[in-house]
Order: C-alpha cells, then structure tokens, then sequence
C-alpha cells in the first residue's frame, strides 16, 4: 500500500526520487521520505504529503546519485514522522524503505532488544533492518547474504528496498506478495513499487516474483537471486504505458479525467476480442481452457470493493446469459470460511492492480483445491496473473484515481465478453439475442459519451445535495451492483455515509430513514421491473424522501415523479450497469469537490490493498 522509489546511476538522485514520489502517492500519503548516499547517509521524512517533505528538503543537501524514497500508507504505527520511512539500522550505517507488514516482528523485536538494540519507531520495517545488521555482523557476511538470511527468518509481506553507506555503490530489492519493478536504463537503474517512477527514463523492465531478491551494482548491473540463493536469469519486458497516461492532461483531478477515459478504456477492453460482422468473441487469454469454461458446473467470483461489485454484475451475467450457477465472493472471506471448492469449479479473481493480498491469497486456496483460476487485471506483470492459469487484461491504462471508476466499466466490460463467448458455446443464448447484446455492447462507448454530456446536470443536483448526511441508493437487478457500486464511491471521497440496497429491500429496515432530508438515488433503467421500481418511487414520495432517478432517455413516467432525473441512452437491460454508474462516479466526484475534499486521495485509503 506504500509506494517505494530506488534510483542508483549518474544522474541525481533527489529529483528522479521525488518526482517517482509524486506519482507513487495515491498508493499512500500519510508520510514520506528519501534517503541518499554521497560519502554519507542523510534521512530526510516528514508526516503528510510529498510536498511536505519538498519543504523539508529545502536549502539543504540532496545531493547523491544514489538514493531511495517512500510514500507511506499506514500499517505499523501511526502516521508521523518518527515512524516515517525510511528506517534505519541499529549503526545508522543501513536505510531501508517497505511495502508490507512483517507479522512476526513482535519476536524478532524482543530478541534484537535482548542484544541491545534500541529502536526510534512503532515499526515493523524497523525490526527488519536490525535484523539484516545483527546477522551481518554476527554471522560475518556481506550485506547481501545477509538480507537473503533475514528473508528466511521473517513471517508476511513486504517489498524492501535497502541501502548501505559503506557500499555507496549497490542497491537492494527484494519482495513477496507486494509488487516490485526494475527499470534499466543507459548505466543507470530504477526500482519501484510500480513502473509510474519509471517510463520517463526507461521502457525495459524486470518484475521481480516473490522471494527474489535484485541485486544492483554500478559495475556490474542487475543480478537476481532467490532468498534459497538460486541464481535468476532476468526476464526484460517492455513498458507499453506512455506517459501522458500518468499525467492529469488538463482536469482538475484524476478521478475526473478517469471517469472522461471511459470511453475509450471500454473500447479497448473489446478492442482485438469483439471481431468482425458475426460479433466473434476471441479471448486469447482463456482460449487453451474453453473446454473448461463451457463445461462449467458452477463459477466463484472474487474481489474486493469496487472488483467486488463488478463480480456481482458479472453473477447476473453469467448465470443469466451462460446459465452458470454463480457465487460472488468477498476475497477476505473466502479465503477464512473453510470455502467448498471442487476441481471442476471455475474460479474468477478480479482486481485493478493485481496485487490485493486478500484476493491473491483466496487464489492460492483455490489452486490447492485443484480448481481452475482466471484473473481480470488491468496492470501488465502483476502478482495475480501470474498466480492465475489464464486470464484476460482489462487494458484500462493507468488508474491513478484512489477511488476506482474506469477500473469497473472495464472489468463489466470482460465479464460481459466472458459471458456472451461460453453462452454461445453452451446454447444457452439465441443468436438472435447474441447478436443483439453484442451490437449493442459495440455501441456502448459512445453511448458513455453522450451520458458524459450530462455532466454539468449533475454538478447542479450535487449543489443542492453537498451538505446532507446520508444517501441511500436503490436498484433491481442488473442495477443493485451499480447501486452499491455508486453508494461506496460517494463514501470513498465525500465521507458521506452512504447505503446501497436491493429496491425490494427498502421495506425490509431502511425505509425507517427515509424523510425529506433523505436523497433516495434510484437506478430506474430495468424496463423488466419498470413497475416495481415505480412502486419504490411511490413509496419514497409518501415518505418525502427526495429522489435522484436515473432513467432511460425515453421514460416519462418516472420523471414526473422524481425531483430530478438523469437519463442515459437506451440499450440491453445487460448493459446498462456501463452506462448507469457513470452519473453516480459524477455526482460522487461533485459533492466531493465542492466539500474540498481531496479528490485523488482520500482519507485512510491507498489505491492497491497489499496488505491484510
């Protein structure tokens, strides 16, 4: 959840660390830090944000070109500066900067504190650079064996970067179970959580697997070893991100210019899989398993917030186009309830960065269970395609946004393409209704657009809501994910307490809240239960709730029910989660910058969750 930066070669090293910083914060933003080496090692961190640690920095010497750096989201100890990264040694002579949590630091710290070693935080990382120091000396080794020593002994996750004032020259990477990239350039060479730190310098790059450690000398470049001490040959791959992808290219926040993607990270989520006049669905990436999939006897689906509710989307589909049975399952419940997994199941893990631990730990159960796993991922060499048989990418490009948007279209996006491929397969979907879904899917992401056009709209009913509360949100159907979808989105960047709920549900419990300072936002596009929803309607106005509907361009009953209405075009009742939730992402969005609220980074939240 920390973003990490390394950086040795010929340039200065404070610039690179610091600008990697800026693009590293939305994996965390409670503290920062670097670290630099030029004859000596100097420690700069402070509480809050990279530019306050710019402010700290200034007038004084960063001078070095080697050096490393850390965004940090809390895990360990509260977020100040004593228990900013980077850490350092019991000699002051190690720094180390960590993504993750040692579970066992408890003994590990008790034992150094027996040997005499005083620790300056609450940390884990802390008890792991002692560690490292107290077996080099002891053990009279290098600092490399060392490490690789010290990755035996230690329980959890982590992604460390460490570096050593006596060897001025060499830099160390190592992880398991939280992601790291080795970016290698002309003579010089970057480490980092991500590869954002990376693409302005280099586009070849090594991923590191778990328990490898990176080795990187001035002279003699990047050497892998394992913490068993096998040797690696490294795999180079090439950057396909550009880096206008990265950068805000003109709006006002991420989350904005994500929501503006849609369009186009619909459209190449298809691009290359929905072919020709016939609508032929071609998934490379699950082509060897079809067999598998047409064959299923039931599909477990698991995520984590906004991944989670796009699986719910995906159940509907499956089960409705693909007649599939279905579960939808919260990866950090799977992977603790004892789950009955069997080996003809089909186990489909989605997530935006590919390293949520919770679901990266729920895949590992199901392989023992012999069940086959696909990943739905959008970051190219992340833990849980590798992890998975086989999978597909959502090629949504960059979402630098905390709160997750673009990500979802783009997962419903593949679910859909899933569903359409093995219902067609199985017989289970006419062709006149495949090829109705899938003309329609084609057209969605103009239709995106135009419900895009809807913006200003929305900013004027955010206006008259900004300063409420509490929201409930309803759906049916297709629509329910969407309303849970649009309640968690409201919650993540405006801190208002929001609920999403099953419309038929409101008369089991959350009715009590409804009064006329209760905004009721409504998903009224399912023409299947067009009625029912307008009974919700009824029942929400007896109460003087105030209802935000969202409905199909061409509905006039509704509108003259609801206070106000956003319409998006019309399309397959399937569809419609694509086009529904972009208004919730906006109205969310608005309220949020009109409460000042940061937008991109949100109070205690970190874009990947690589920790439990």
């Amino acid at each position: 959840m920390c973003g990490i930066v390394g950086y040795i070669g010929h340039r200065e090293a404070y610039p690179v660390l610091i600008k990697g910083l800026h693009r590293l914060e939305y994996r965390g933003y409670d503290s920062a830090g670097v670290a630099l080496i030029n004859g000596d090692l100097r420690i700069y961190k402070i509480a809050g944000k990279v530019s306050e640690l710019e402010k700290e920095t200034e007038g004084k010497n960063t001078h070095g070109t080697c050096g490393i750096g850390h965004t940090r989201w809390a895990t360990h100890g509260e977020p100040n500066t004593r228990n900013a990264h980077p850490h350092v040694s019991e000699s002051k002579n190690l720094a180390i900067i960590h993504n993750g949590i040692i579970e066992n630091y408890a003994p590990l710290k008790t034992e150094l504190k027996k040997r005499g070693h005083a620790f300056l935080s609450d940390t884990d990382t802390e008890v792991l650079i002692h560690l490292i120091e107290d077996i080099q000396l002891n053990e009279k080794v290098d600092l490399v064996e060392a490490v690789r020593i010290a990755l035996n002994q230690v329980i959890g996750a982590y992604a460390i970067v460490i570096v050593s004032k006596d060897e001025p020259d060499m830099l160390i990477a190592a992880r398991k179970s939280s992601p790291m990239v080795v970016g290698i350039g002309e003579g010089e060479y970057f480490v980092a959580s991500d590869a954002s730190p990376l693409i302005e310098y280099t586009r070849n790059v090594v991923y590191l697997n778990d328990e490898e450690i990176a080795i990187v000398r001035r002279d003699k470049g990047l050497e892998i070893i394992t913490i068993h001490n096998e040797t690696i040959t490294p795999y180079l791959q090439e950057l396909q991100m550009q880096l206008d992808m990265i950068e805000k290219g003109g709006y006002d926040h991420y989350m904005l210019k994500e929501i503006y993607e849609q369009p186009n990270s619909i459209m190449d989520s298809m691009r290359g899989r929905l072919i020709g006049s016939r609508n032929t669905i071609v998934l490379g990436g699950i082509k060897e398993y079809e067999k598998k999939l047409t064959n299923a006897k039931r599909m477990i689906i698991i995520g984590c917030g906004t991944s989670w509710h796009a699986g719910l989307v995906g159940e509907y589909l499956f089960e409705d186009i693909a007649r599939i049975p279905t579960e939808v399952e919260y990866a950090s419940e799977f992977r603790y309830r004892n789950p009955v997994i069997n080996e003809d199941d089909i186990v489909i893990a989605i997530s935006q960065s590919g390293e949520t631990a919770d679901t990266l730990a729920a895949v590992e159960l199901a392989k023992t269970k012999g069940a086959t796993i696909f990943g739905i991922c959008n970051v190219v060499g992340s833990s849980i395609p590798r992890a998975t048989h086989a999978g597909s990418y959502t090629h949504a490009g960059p979402e630098i946004g905390v709160a997750s948007t673009k990500a979802f279209t783009a997962q419903v996006t593949v679910l859909t393409l899933m569903a359409l491929a093995i219902g067609r397969k199985r017989g289970t979907i006419t062709e006149s209704k495949y090829q109705s879904i899938a003309i329609e899917l084609s057209k969605i992401p103009e239709k995106v657009q135009e419900v895009l056009k809807s913006n200003a709209h929305i900013r004027q009913i955010a206006e008259e809501y900004a300063h409420v509360q509490n929201f409930l949100y309803l759906g049916r159907g297709y629509n329910f994910p969407v309303a849970l979808e649009g309640a968690l989105k409201l919650k993540e960047i405006s801190y208002i307490h929001a609920e999403g709920y099953p419309a038929a549900e409101m008369k089991h419990g959350p009715i009590a809240l409804i009064d006329e300072n209760m905004p009721v936002v409504v998903m009224a596009t399912n023409m299947s239960a067009h009625d029912k929803i307008v009974s919700n309607i009824q029942e929400i106005r007896a109460r003087k709730g105030r209802i935000i509907a969202i409905i199909s361009e061409n509905d006039e009953v509704i509108e003259e029910m609801a206070e106000h209405v956003i319409r998006i075009p019309d399309t397959e009742e399937s569809l419609t989660p694509l086009l529904s939730v972009i208004p919730l992402q906006l109205l969310a969005y608005h309220i949020a910058v009109i409460l000042g609220r940061n937008v991109d980074q949100p109070r205690n939240l970190a874009k990947s969750v690589t920790v439990e």
